[in-house]
């Protein structure tokens, strides 16, 4: 049975990543043969690593049709985005409540990593620029204290990511992400809940913004 489930987290994980990053492209069909040889991976753990992604949000089920990557939508960007905003900026308030020496260590440490990398003129940081934007985006909420608030600010950010992967594509609105990402910083260590909240809502918002006015008739 351990067995059995440590099959099931991994080609979970597997199968998500795949998502966001758009190697399984939204609406394209999941279908059990190709995925188990894809991922080297017997049937049954893919079945229920597709069941859980499906409550996650991430893949979709239709009768007869079988399992599919959820399509990217405007009307899906802008739930994901008010979602995201409502369970981070919540884990964002009890985090600063909460928030002892070691947090506000942990915070300084992923900005300062995360703004070496803002500051790069490296062409290939993108990989480097996720990672640790999500240590930082992290290391704000580490102190929430609810592991199910943390569990769904991980599954929103994610889906929330394959709209921000998208939003790179597109040239049309300049963001100066260092300074959004300044402005959360200073407000969490200030420890100003209400500027804090408002400057992590302005991020989010940023991503949607950029999404909302890029035309991409493939997904639209």
């Amino acid at each position: 049975m351990k067995i059995s489930k440590t099959l099931t987290d991994i080609v979970y994980l597997k199968i998500r990543d795949d998502i966001v990053h758009a190697v399984l492209k939204p609406g394209s069909k999941l279908k059990i043969e190709p995925l188990r040889k894809r991922y080297d991976i017997g049937s049954s753990p893919i079945r229920e690593a597709l069941s859980r992604l499906c409550s996650d949000g991430f893949v979709a089920i239709k009768g007869q049709q079988g399992f599919s990557v959820v399509e990217m939508t405007k009307s899906d960007l802008i739930d994901v985005t008010n979602t995201r905003i409502l369970i981070e900026n919540e884990a964002l308030k009890l985090s600063i409540i909460n928030g002892n020496d070691d947090w506000e260590s942990s915070v300084v440490a992923a900005f300062h990593r995360l703004s070496k990398i803002e500051h790069s003129s490296a062409d290939d940081n993108n990989q480097d620029l996720e990672k640790y934007n999500k240590i930082f985006h992290d290391s704000l909420v580490s102190a929430c204290n609810s592991n199910t608030l943390l569990k769904f600010y991980n599954v929103l950010y994610d889906q929330h990511k394959r709209y921000r992967n998208l939003a790179r594509e597109a040239n049309h609105i300049k963001r100066n992400l260092h300074a959004e990402h300044a402005d959360i910083y200073e407000a969490a260590l200030a420890k100003d809940v209400k500027a804090v909240c408002q400057a992590n809502e302005n991020h989010i918002r940023k991503t949607e913004e950029v999404v909302l006015n890029f035309e991409k008739d493939e997904w639209l």
